[in-house]
């Protein structure tokens, strides 16, 4: 694709990093380390936020590691990918097998959230709470206590109702990503940007969000609370970027977007 061209300053907070060295991914698209750079620079992209995606087993602590070292002497951050006991599921048979969850050796400890915090190589946690379950209350009280950004995979399994039960009450930024409602639901991204208007620590990130009246309503309702994510390498940045630059919202809406935005919520991404 061609090299876009565009007068924003334009930072990203959601791109999945292979951890593999030679690119093998277990879901999605699979790209190597540079050439994800190579296509966030098309993009105009000049920080972005990684992190692995799911394993097959085990704890996320090596893939991690291995996204942090690929982030190194590139334009990435990396998030720390987390995962818990608790069923994310909001019947009765989930509520009820959340009672006797206990985290187990390879789930995240509050220990490991203290230490990915202080270490100067992760900026945040990504949370996909379908996919590797919710945290215990122990470690979500340790999110607070040390008050990184968390990135969370919302949509159909893990609405912005739930989102607003189990996290929205902390104090700690809370970015749904897809607008809360992967994939394309329109009714849950519309739930999620209602959200805006409870929670000040809420914030919807732009990846896969397809439909050009809900992000602009989001923006223009809410200019301080939509954070541009691309999806790559699922969805190729310039594609992402291009469905920003092509709403109907004041060019000083789109730099908030893009830049101003997610620089607040997320320290590293500012300019050095």
């Amino acid at each position: 694709m061609l090299e876009l061209e565009h007068r924003f300053r334009v930072v990203d907070v959601h791109a999945r990093l292979d951890a593999d060295a030679g690119g093998v991914q277990t879901r999605g698209r699979a790209i190597s380390p540079d050439r994800l750079e190579r296509e966030m620079h098309q993009a105009g992209v000049v920080r972005t936020v990684v992190f692995p995606g799911p394993r097959e087993e085990g704890s996320y602590v090596s893939a991690n590691n291995a996204v942090a070292r690929r982030s190194v002497e590139r334009p990435f951050l990396a998030f720390a990918r987390i995962d818990g006991p608790r069923d994310p599921g909001e019947k009765t048979s989930s509520r009820l097998r959340n009672l006797t969850a206990r985290r187990q050796d390879h789930h995240t400890s509050p220990e490991d959230v203290e230490q990915y915090a202080y270490d100067d190589r992760f900026h945040g946690f990504k949370l996909d709470p379908v996919e590797d379950g919710l945290p215990d209350e122990a470690t979500i009280d340790k999110l607070e206590d040390v008050g990184l950004p968390v990135l969370v995979h919302g949509g159909t399994d893990f609405p912005p109702a739930a989102a607003a039960d189990s996290l929205l009450s902390r104090s700690f930024p809370v970015i749904l990503a897809h607008f809360g409602g992967h994939p394309l639901n329109r009714d849950l991204m519309t739930d999620a940007i209602d959200l805006l208007e409870r929670y000040d620590e809420c914030y919807l990130d732009t990846s896969y969000v397809r439909y050009r009246d809900l992000l602009e309503r989001a923006v223009m309702e809410h200019p301080d609370r939509v954070l541009f994510g691309s999806g790559a390498p699922s969805s190729h940045p310039n594609v992402a970027v291009m469905e920003i630059l092509t709403l109907d919202v004041p060019e000083d809406a789109m730099r908030k977007v893009f830049d101003k935005n997610p620089s607040r919520v997320i320290d590293g991404l500012a300019r050095e």
